[in-house]
């Protein structure tokens, strides 16, 4: 110990006295000083007293729905770095069939006293759930964000892509190519951003294709699960009502629309074009590369961050939703309409 005592003193050019009182946490020992001797124990390689340590500014929870669908890892990431960059270390909860619920994740990240939460996609997006969870949230102290779905009754900041453009952006595309029979793809109706997916899609219908709102609604929109297997199912039941191309609300779903294509022995995009919905991770990638709009991830994130930070530092963000405009990325799963090739 005394010997470590000198060398820090011979280090930090001060006494093993002031090294002493520096390492018991004891006053008196000018702020310049203290870190000297600090900084001398890390070229050293000595390792600092716990009570020495930079402590982190606390925890933040960030609840997502699940994470076989690459665009949650994406997020992820982007809210993770974030966070870490401004000394806060980020708690990632994942639901999971049969597993823990939000409820319960959300008890236990307050339970171990995180500084705010995230959520992501969770039971706000949900219009049948009740919303007085949040309620109880902020009556507990707890600022939190919601990311991807809307809700009128929570007092909450909102951050969200804007879907009925993104529904813009992928019919015009089609119909640009000459389709005229265009088939939307997409998870239960109780969903706010599946909603607004239906209210841009029926919207573009009618002004790119002059159809009625009642057709697109009832002949053109498909229901399943945000699945390989529901976009599978989906797209079948769109193409057995003569559609030559899907838009589907994720990529997850586009992928399972192709697979359907060619148990048909459709080609894709020779036969039907196919658009998915977040630009996920490794996208590009697929056979043929997948044409998506894509989802504003790292601005998204970097807001919810930013967002629940004020609010953690005593600026509450007003009731609102920010709204973040996605990106039409046009690749190979996209062509013109059967029957109309002298489109390029």
């Amino acid at each position: 110990m005394t010997t470590r005592l000198a060398d820090i003193a011979a280090q930090a050019g001060v006494s093993e006295a002031t090294v002493s009182r520096v390492l018991n946490g004891k006053p008196g020992v000018a702020a310049t000083t203290r870190q000297s001797v600090l900084a001398a124990l890390d070229v050293l390689g000595y390792e600092r007293p716990v009570r020495l340590r930079q402590r982190s500014e606390g925890l933040v929870g960030l609840i997502t729905p699940e994470l076989e669908n690459p665009i949650f890892p994406a997020l992820a990431q982007v809210i993770g770095q974030a966070l870490t960059r401004q000394g806060y270390t980020p708690v990632l909860a994942t639901q999971t069939p049969g597993g823990s619920t939000e409820d319960e994740l959300t008890e236990m990240l307050v339970d171990r006293g995180v500084a705010g939460i995230i959520y992501v996609s969770g039971l706000h997006a949900d219009t049948t759930a009740d919303t007085q969870r949040y309620d109880r949230l902020r009556a507990q102290g707890v600022p939190f964000v919601l990311v991807d779905g809307f809700s009128p009754k929570v007092q909450a900041p909102f951050i969200s892509p804007d879907d009925r453009a993104a529904m813009s952006l992928a019919v015009t595309h089609l119909a640009s190519l000459g389709h005229t029979r265009i088939g939307l793809a997409l998870g239960p109706k109780r969903f706010v951003p599946v909603q607004r997916k239906i209210e841009g899609f029926v919207r573009a219908v009618q002004e790119q294709l002059g159809l009625s709102a009642e057709t697109a609604e009832t002949e053109l929109v498909q229901h399943s699960l945000y699945t390989l297997e529901g976009g599978q199912a989906a797209a079948t039941a769109l193409m057995d009502r003569g559609c030559t191309a899907v838009v589907c609300a994720s990529d997850m779903m586009a992928l399972g629309a192709i697979r359907a294509a060619r148990q048909r022995g459709l080609d894709v995009p020779k036969d039907i074009s196919v658009v998915g919905f977040d630009d996920s991770p490794l996208i590009a990638f697929t056979d043929p590369p997948l044409t998506t709009v894509r989802k504003p991830v790292p601005a998204m994130g970097q807001a919810a961050v930013r967002t629940l930070l004020e609010e953690i530092g005593g600026t509450p963000a007003p009731h609102s939703e920010f709204v973040f405009m996605p990106e039409l990325v046009v690749r190979g799963s996209t062509a013109s309409a059967p029957g109309d090739r002298s489109r390029p």
